[in-house]
């Protein structure tokens, strides 16, 4: 799981933001990473960081010492631990979490749990994450294009 979306095309290049690849390694592993610590990171470190597994858990303890590792070595700044899900709601395709209904409403689409099944574990995140109220959410409409669900219902 290396690639990267076609919504963050305006800033793949550089890699000056997170982006979702990475996101969903972080909380796979448990570790919040701030965008302070990321632009402190070589570009190289960046590519690794997209490119490293997280698929079993020999990869998820190799990624988390490597984060803790890089921001030793490029910033002082501490990482924190976050709590790892269990049973994230982007491995859930049975059911579609409110949040992600709620912002597809306000963009006048409706979702099925038949299209949400379709979609890979990556894309449910993206859309989860895309969907908090915290977020900017302007990745929203482009990642449902992205995903063909432009016809939902």
């Amino acid at each position: 799981m290396s690639y990267l979306f076609k919504f963050e095309d305006d800033f793949v290049s550089s890699l000056r933001c997170i982006p979702m690849v990475v996101r969903y390694k972080l909380d796979t592993c448990g570790i919040k990473l701030k965008l302070a610590h990321w632009n402190q990171f070589p570009l190289s470190v960046r590519q690794q960081l997209v490119q490293q597994p997280t698929e079993t858990p020999e990869d998820i303890s190799t990624y988390r010492n490597l984060l803790q590792d890089l921001a030793s070595k490029y910033t002082d700044i501490p990482l924190k631990d976050l709590p790892v899900d269990s049973q994230p709601p982007w491995l859930d395709a049975s059911q579609i979490p409110e949040a992600v209904q709620n912002k597809a409403a306000e963009t006048n689409l409706e979702i099925s749990v038949q299209q949400w099944q379709k979609l890979t574990p990556i894309q449910r995140f993206a859309l989860i994450k895309l969907s908090r109220s915290s977020h900017e959410n302007a990745n929203f409409i482009p990642a449902i294009k992205e995903f063909n669900l432009t016809d939902a219902g």
